[in-house]
């Protein structure tokens, strides 16, 4: 099997080799040249060190991960079957009348006892404090709100609200941005999905939980052990050292350390031009984990859920057994390599177990739960879903346990995009590739007049970058309902692993699914027999 990455040079952060050959293992050019102008990772390195550990164009860009894993959701296919419809409404018989693929039910649900229904089996990445979330933002909530799929608004926003204002107690007493993330979304919310706050050790600390109940009411909040992209806790980068010694009042961990008179020394000459603002690892126990959901339920929160990362196996035993015994109302499970408004690169690439095998290793755990009689949290899976096609793969690999999918770069491109195409439009500079399809936004989006008649007409007043993310979610939710019109399926609950089969043995041996040359097989050779 070849190199599955090759590191020392990448578009994310930036550096390429010079030679067109390069040794696999290292990355370095077979023919290192003393005299070398640039640029790969190691000769970059030497002038700007620990700034190549991350992606390049914070605020600007999100980064995923790129490291060929030997499997994936491309080694499954799904079947198709010429007869049969299941899931049409009760008393319906299914024919070629009956059993039409625009009358597919894509509605999803999640939630303990009080439910959350999702008009696509699809819902927002944690969006948090990232440039690239805050700038983006109406945008998104709108969007989401609008698609009728929840939004999930990611950690450390309070903590690092310019405008925030703290309590004696040091709890949050005014979040301004906070404030904005959730009025954004529940001013155009149609009754689907939801927006969650997530919570860290910092958010923790600054009385989260206690503001979003205080300040909005809000129904769901989610705990957080990790994510797909990193095993560390959140980064963001900031430009000046004023900000720096701010976030580092706060109690957040900054690099290099502000309150350093050379580092000091070193941003006034120039060298120092970014510090990183990281959040703290957390310590999980069980005893801690049912203490903390008790506290929230006290509180007042009607749903909590779990975003979890790439952990061992065991962290994943950990979050579904704890998780069942806690009765949350949604497991999140964030398979690696991930994808980022920030993380450092090597870490995506090398870290975790990827997305197809810890979904694989959940359904095997949440099956040997369930035959003890335990009762399963919802599941929801993420890390590299872009289409509907992976959207169901993974709702059929994860029958019946996993109930949507979450999409984190995916559903927030359609938003920048948008955004661009407004900014466009009133420069008068559309591009060649947005002006193809006409030279209003009326024109350009397909979907702009069914949101107009959603609204009355008030469609101009809506971010353009929502309208994007509104018509993402269509082409999501009609390429699902062809899916499963073809597999027989016309609603999300009636989809199993039996419609998917397996391209290779490997694919086979790690998931379950039948291989392609054994799956219905013996169906197969009764009708030949008969």
């Amino acid at each position: 099997m070849s190199n599955l990455r090759r590191p020392n040079a990448n578009d994310a952060n930036d550096t390429f080799n010079r030679s067109r050959q390069v040794v696999p293992m290292s990355g370095l050019c077979s023919r290192c040249v003393d005299g070398c102008t640039g640029g790969c990772e190691v000769w970059t390195s030497s002038m700007r060190g620990r700034e190549l550990l991350y992606p390049t164009g914070y605020g600007q860009i999100t980064a995923g991960a790129d490291k060929d894993y030997p499997l994936d959701y491309s080694h499954l296919n799904i079947q198709g079957y010429a007869v049969g419809a299941r899931g049409l409404p009760h008393g319906v018989e299914g024919n070629s009348d009956t059993a039409l693929f625009p009358n597919v039910d894509t509605t999803t649900e999640y939630g303990y006892q009080r439910k959350v229904q999702l008009s696509v089996p699809i819902f927002t990445g944690a969006l948090g404090s990232t440039d690239i979330a805050r700038r983006n933002w109406e945008h998104f909530a709108v969007g989401a709100a609008l698609a009728g799929i929840t939004l999930v608004c990611g950690e450390n926003v309070a903590g690092v609200d310019p405008d925030l204002v703290l309590r004696p107690d040091g709890k949050i007493k005014h979040s301004p941005e906070l404030d904005r993330r959730i009025t954004e979304y529940r001013k155009y919310h149609q009754g689907q999905g939801e927006i969650l706050m997530q919570m860290n050790v910092e958010d923790t600390r600054l009385g989260v939980a206690e503001y979003m109940l205080d300040a909005h009411g809000l129904d769901t909040i989610e705990l957080k052990w990790g994510q797909g992209a990193k095993c560390i806790g959140g980064e963001i980068k900031v430009d000046t050292l004023e900000r720096a010694m701010e976030l580092q009042k706060r109690g957040y961990i900054v690099l290099p350390d502000p309150s350093n008179p050379i580092v000091q020394k070193a941003y006034d000459t120039g060298s120092i031009k970014q510090f990183e603002r990281h959040s703290r690892l957390g310590f999980v126990t069980r005893d801690g984990f049912l203490a903390e959901i008790e506290r929230l339920r006290r509180l007042g929160f009607k749903r909590i859920t779990l975003k979890t990362g790439a952990y061992s196996m065991k962290e994943l035993a950990m979050a579904l057994r704890w998780g069942a015994d806690a009765k949350i109302d949604l497991l999140t499970l964030d398979g690696a390599p991930g994808g980022t408004g920030m993380s450092p690169w090597a870490m995506m690439n090398e870290w975790g177990i990827p997305t197809f095998y810890l979904q694989c290793l959940a359904h095997e755990f949440a099956d040997k739960l369930t035959a003890r009689g335990i009762r399963v949290p919802d599941l929801a899976i993420a890390g590299g879903f872009s289409d509907e096609s992976h959207v169901f793969k993974a709702l059929a690999l994860g029958s019946p346990y996993f109930k949507a999918v979450c999409m984190g770069r995916a559903l927030m491109i359609p938003g920048m995009v948008g955004k661009n195409i407004g900014q466009w439009l009133k420069d008068g500079k559309l591009p060649k590739t947005v002006s193809k399809f006409g030279a209003s936004a009326e024109e350009i989006f397909v979907c702009y007049q069914e949101v107009k008649s959603k609204f009355n007409g008030r469609t101009r007043d809506l971010p353009l970058g929502a309208i994007g993310i509104y018509t993402f979610a269509q082409k999501i939710k009609t390429g699902m309902q062809q899916l499963m019109a073809g597999s027989r399926n016309f609603r999300l609950s009636t989809i199993g692993r039996q419609d998917l089969m397996a391209l290779t043995e490997e694919a086979s041996k790690v998931s379950g699914i039948a291989y392609v040359m054994d799956a219905y097989r013996k169906e197969a050779e009764a009708i030949l027999a008969d």
